[in-house]
């Protein structure tokens, strides 16, 4: 193994340094990733078949080559048909986009996760062996290693037999049980945890390297645990995932490069602490504008963009001895449909040798994309550039108070509701729906915290019952908003479980108050 990698380690030292009669000059880049990417993840959100399709369509026209699909619940696997959650697709559903997108020219790779984030999996009977523990089922216990074997050798078969992609997603991200039961603790005293970890993962990506398939895995855990990653397979390609922070966030990516492992890149349009109320579109902005050409210059192979529609924490309904009667998602994002704009940009990051210049590309899109003028151009801009400042603990975290926020989005809510966008209106109506939305969450909040005030005094419940009342109508107005945009988009259920839950911390609340005025 020793010299394989060494092999590929002095490839990659001579690209870099340009003994090669190939490398770009500084403004050829188009092709200095193999794989530009886009992660669909469909762990709620599920997207119609056709919007599936639209979607694919719309990221060929942007130059995107490869979709890393995480099906999740939504794939109809034959041997193991218990996965299949409500929204799943049918098998000719899933044949007939896969063979869509190979039209398109975009390859579809499927994404299994087989260690954390698998709740969809150990919520059924069925698969209770594997549980790392009985209450937090994020996790399967790497020490079940023949019934590991046995359960992903048929979802990888399975996966094989419809995607036609040379690589398998294996996950492997954000494993926080590692030597959490006892079995895993004893092997983590003798061993560590990378041993723990790498044993399981190795015997996982050998099962995709048999299927003639090549195994891509999140990088998180190895570079937090890199004892071991000599024992994985020369085939495995590690995705850093970086949203913003620091290079080498999670361990030292070039000393795995030193050791010949081949890297690709994620950066991110929707992740924690994006909700429904807010997005932090500048962090996303500036995440592909220093996260891509970071990548370049560290020799990362490909680009995959990520979206997620939650940060993949469950809370859960229990029967007795911890099974699982039914799960709900803790945080949900805004759905895919309104972010077109960081697609965009994402587009122009991958083929520019310049970083994105977020708000130049704010101005040229509102411009081109809606007929904006310069005064329209600037009120798009101020809604991008608002800080995402949520409330926690009743106290906006920035430390100014729940009005001074309302007093100055109300700036941004005015700016963007009196543009007149001349195309694609209804893309539009989308950032008009979440500048509405995130003035709704406020309102709520500053009822929120004048009845979790240590001074509240009973008298002041008929104001805020009235206050409240009003919110409500609103929330009906921005749910019917809110289904016309996402019609076609998300299936009629989903859409009607989502505007139940973004509005049920509010009639709560209200039921409450409502107890408590009778109650006088």
């Amino acid at each position: 193994m020793f010299n394989f990698h060494l092999i590929k380690f002095l490839l990659v030292f001579l690209v870099l340094t340009g003994a090669s009669s190939s490398q770009a000059t500084p403004k050829e880049v188009s092709d200095d990733f193999e794989i530009k990417g886009f992660h669909l993840d469909l762990r709620i959100q599920v997207m119609t078949p056709q919007a599936l399709k639209s979607f694919a369509k719309e990221l060929a026209d942007f130059g995107i080559n490869t979709l890393v699909m995480e099906w999740e619940g939504t794939y109809p696997f034959k041997k193991h048909a218990i996965i299949a959650n409500q929204y799943a697709y049918s098998r000719e559903e899933v044949n007939d986009f896969i063979a869509y997108c190979d039209s398109l020219g975009i390859s579809v790779i499927p994404l299994q996760q087989t260690l954390g984030h698998v709740e969809y999996i150990l919520r059924h009977p069925r698969y209770s062996l594997l549980k790392e523990d009985r209450k937090d089922i994020s996790q399967l216990c790497p020490m079940e290693t023949d019934a590991s074997k046995a359960l992903f050798k048929e979802l990888f078969a399975d996966l094989a037999d419809t995607h036609h992609s040379d690589y398998i997603h294996i996950g492997g991200d954000e494993t926080y049980l590692l030597g959490h039961c006892e079995k895993c603790a004893r092997k983590v005293a003798e061993a560590g945890k990378s041993k723990l970890f790498v044993d399981h993962m190795k015997m996982i990506a050998q099962l995709v390297v048999d299927l003639g398939k090549t195994p891509i895995m999140w990088a998180d855990i190895i570079l937090k645990y890199p004892e071991a990653v000599a024992e994985l397979p020369d085939e495995v390609i590690f995705v850093d995932w970086n949203y913003g922070w620091k290079t080498n966030h999670f361990g030292d990516v070039a000393a795995l490069q030193q050791q010949g492992f081949t890297f690709w890149g994620a950066p991110s349009i929707r992740c924690h602490p994006d909700n429904w109320y807010v997005t932090d579109w500048m962090t996303h902005f500036n995440n592909q504008r220093d996260f891509i050409p970071y990548s370049r210059e560290a020799g990362y192979r490909g680009m995959v963009m990520t979206s997620w529609s939650t940060t993949g924490v469950y809370g859960f309904i229990w029967d007795v001895g911890y099974d699982v009667i039914d799960m709900i998602q803790v945080r949900n994002t805004y759905p895919l449909a309104g972010f077109r704009i960081l697609i965009a940009s994402y587009a122009q990051a991958l083929a520019s040798s310049e970083p994105l210049d977020a708000q130049a590309f704010v101005y040229t899109y509102g411009k081109d994309r809606f007929g904006l003028t310069a005064t329209e151009a600037d009120a798009l801009w101020s809604f991008f550039a608002a800080p995402p400042v949520l409330i926690t603990d009743g106290k906006p975290a920035d430390g100014s108070t729940i009005e001074m926020l309302i007093q100055n989005y109300t700036k941004v809510q005015q700016g963007v509701n009196t543009c007149s966008p001349k195309r694609n209106q209804r893309e539009f109506e989308h950032f008009k729906l979440m500048v509405d939305l995130r003035m709704h969450y406020l309102a709520y909040k500053a009822i929120e915290a004048k009845y979790n005030a240590a001074d509240f005094d009973p008298a002041q419940t008929p104001e805020l019952l009235t206050a409240i009342h009003a919110i409500l109508a609103d929330a009906d107005v921005l749910n019917q908003r809110f289904e016309g945009l996402m019609s076609g988009f998300l299936y009629p259920a989903e859409i009607a479980e989502q505007n139940r839950w973004r509005v049920e911390q509010v009639h709560v609340l209200y039921h409450r108050l409502a107890k408590l005025k009778d109650a006088e």
